[in-house]
């Protein structure tokens, strides 16, 4: 797999990188709904583990980003995924940022996107995900969620309760995304009075939900790497007392030290790829440290390699997750992550 994938990697670079995403998805989506890639790839690393109430085929998940629209999930989960993550989705369709959106920075395997969450929304994803409960996923599935760009900032609050209404049944979590640098003024929600207004609001939500399906579905909140340590702790601190069960370090940084010599360096957008790994990986060793078990911390951000998988979980945390590592290695990260995580020290 990783020879093949080195063969075809030139071709795929050779394009514009959006063209070059969506060619991948349709492609992935065409082998995954034939069954063609089970037939192929190798089987799944199986190191199950129990969290949130849920059983996790392996601690290696997709990020959010790539399957925003939830249309390859039956591809995806053949790479060996132990669990798949989908969206961010907005209430209404949207198309987005103007192209170009997403930029590689080939020399240091990163990737610098302004997509601005551009989805289908969510009765388009729902759609998807009925029909995926005549052949339902082996792992688990979740939703991250989103607010529209034209939803003003004291109207946020409607369009996360909106997706967490129609999520709920069909996810088996839930993210709530306040990190995105590409949504104006979305990153405020993690801070002070907009923060626990939402918390209070998500959590009587689903507290109501569950009394009307009778199921439990875990809630967790992706955060910024940007924020400062004392701000860091102060957020997961009010994550714990609305009773989330988990967080998401990190999403993608807007601080261009990372890649100062690059000629995209100035480009908006949010920063991923290898250079966020020690970032993001102190920001997992914080909360760690801070929460003691409190929260399931989710490592994600700049994870190449197996020994970086094994490096977020010795940070702290309990599962991992991979995007823009698989632009770069290819499909085998994920088994080669998920062997090394098994391989690896109790955790």
């Amino acid at each position: 797999m990783v020879t093949v994938y080195k063969a075809i990697r030139p071709l795929l670079f050779a394009l514009n990188p959006e063209h070059s995403h969506n060619i991948t998805l349709a492609a992935t989506a065409l082998a995954g709904n034939l069954g063609v890639m089970d037939c192929v790839l190798p089987s799944r690393v199986e190191d199950t583990v129990e969290l949130m109430g849920l059983q996790f085929a392996n601690r290696v998940g997709l990020a959010a980003g790539l399957d925003k629209d939830a249309r390859c999930m039956q591809g995806m989960q053949s790479l060996g995924f132990g669990f798949l993550e989908v969206g961010t989705v907005t209430p209404l369709a949207q198309p987005g940022n103007p192209e170009p959106r997403m930029f590689r920075l080939t020399e240091q395997q990163a990737i610098i996107n302004r997509m601005g969450f551009n989805n289908d929304g969510l009765e388009s994803m729902l759609e998807r995900l009925e029909k995926l409960r005549r052949n339902p996923l082996q792992v688990p599935l979740g939703i991250n969620l989103g607010k529209n760009k034209s939803t003003p900032a004291d109207r946020a609050i409607d369009d996360y309760l909106q997706g967490l209404d129609a999520a709920f049944e069909l996810a088996d979590y839930i993210t709530i995304n306040l990190s995105s640098p590409n949504t104006p003024g979305l990153r405020d929600m993690q801070f002070g009075e907009p923060l626990d207004a939402l918390l209070l609001a998500l959590s009587e939500r689903r507290a109501r939900l569950i009394d009307q399906y009778g199921d439990y579905t875990p809630l967790l909140v992706k955060l910024a790497p940007d924020m400062s340590t004392e701000d860091l702790l102060r957020v997961s601190d009010r994550l714990v007392h609305f009773g989330m069960d988990g967080v998401i370090a990190t999403n993608t940084t807007i601080d261009r030290s990372l890649v100062s010599d690059s000629p995209y360096a100035n480009e908006a957008g949010g920063l991923s790829g290898s250079v966020l790994y020690e970032r993001s990986t102190a920001v997992v060793a914080s909360l760690a440290q801070h929460l003691k078990g409190a929260l399931v911390i989710v490592g994600v951000g700049g994870i190449s390699s197996g020994d970086d998988a094994v490096g977020k979980m010795a940070a702290g945390a309990d599962l991992v997750q991979i995007y823009s590592g698989l632009i770069y290695q290819g499909p085998g990260l994920v088994r080669e992550c998920a062997q090394a995580i098994k391989e690896g020290s109790p955790w």
